[in-house]
């Protein structure tokens, strides 16, 4: 569960919210010690790490992390997907807007999504099925409200989040594929450039929080093993291996040559490849929806910069 977007949750822990967010503004390793530690009951081997949360914190916190910035923003990430002669994965955009008083509804189609470029997805995603039917001023407080977050990342000593500038996006509304009730995410983890596991999410709760899911190999063989299912992660069906999966491996390669470790999310709709987004710090690096074994067998490789 994600406290910062639980309205509940929010409300009720406000003073332990202000002061992490005041934290990962002035003091981010403390802050992410004490995360670190409430949920997993130790401290995170910062100075030696090993397993791939301990390694994402690190990246985090001692790394440079300018570029992340331009790549973790939703619509940025679109000029590096470019430099690379990959236009072709994009999703359609509609149009961007700092000011929402700049969106002309009269111009875009009726079926669509509005994103925010630097959510989670989490309550900042609005799919629409038929724009003429939607109040067009109650959407523009919904808008404004994504962007007047403050302190967007610091809640968990997120840096790529502190200088982005926030902008509504609408992209074209990808198809569900039948028989799922969301769409398919094939988030594949790089190490060093390289594919090595991909990680499915689907049949999503509506309010994009739950999953189905399940990690396969690059041979398309799945491992529950190395899960821990939860109510918000669930064990998810088998999945069909895609057709051009050795596609969806190259792609992903390409995106995350030059970085120790990186997620690339895919879509993959009839055939069609498309582009998702990057994620630098995936559960802001206190994944527990792995196990620890996995945790270790998949970070011992990242080759970490110097500090």
């Amino acid at each position: 569960m994600n406290i910062s977007t639980n309205k509940t949750w929010s409300f009720i822990l406000a003073p332990v919210i202000k002061f992490c967010e005041y934290l990962g503004n002035h003091d981010p390793v403390l802050l992410v010690k004490i995360r670190y530690f409430a949920k997993f009951k130790r401290l995170p081997d910062l100075k030696n790490p090993q397993n791939l949360n301990e390694k994402i914190l690190w990246l985090k916190l001692f790394s440079d992390t300018t570029k992340w910035t331009e790549l973790a923003d939703k619509y940025k990430v679109r000029n590096y997907v470019e430099s690379l002669g990959l236009e072709k994965y994009l999703v359609k955009l509609y149009g961007h807007w700092i000011n929402v008083k700049d969106i002309n509804f009269d111009v875009l189609p009726n079926s669509l999504i509005f994103k925010v470029n630097n959510g989670d997805g989490k309550g900042t995603n609005y799919i629409v099925k038929d724009l003429r039917t939607e109040n067009k001023e109650e959407l523009c407080i919904l808008f404004e409200k994504w962007l007047n977050r403050k302190n967007i990342g610091a809640l968990s000593a997120e840096p790529q989040y502190k200088n982005m500038i926030p902008c509504i996006i609408a992209e074209e509304l990808l198809p569900i594929p039948s028989g799922y009730s969301s769409l398919v995410d094939y988030k594949i983890w790089c190490i060093n450039g390289e594919a090595k596991y991909i990680w499915t999410c689907c049949d999503r709760d509506e309010d994009g929080g739950g999953a189905d899911v399940m990690t396969y190999d690059l041979e398309w063989n799945p491992h529950p093993e190395f899960s821990v299912f939860t109510s918000e992660y669930r064990k998810g069906r088998l999945l069909p291996k895609p057709d051009n999966l050795d596609e969806m491996l190259e792609l992903a390669e390409k995106l995350s040559n030059g970085f120790p470790q990186l997620r690339v999310d895919l879509y993959n709709i009839e055939g069609k490849i498309y582009f998702g987004e990057l994620t630098f710090t995936s559960q802001g690096g206190m994944m527990d929806f792995y196990t620890p074994e996995f945790l270790y067998k998949i970070g011992k490789d990242v080759k970490l910069p110097k500090k």
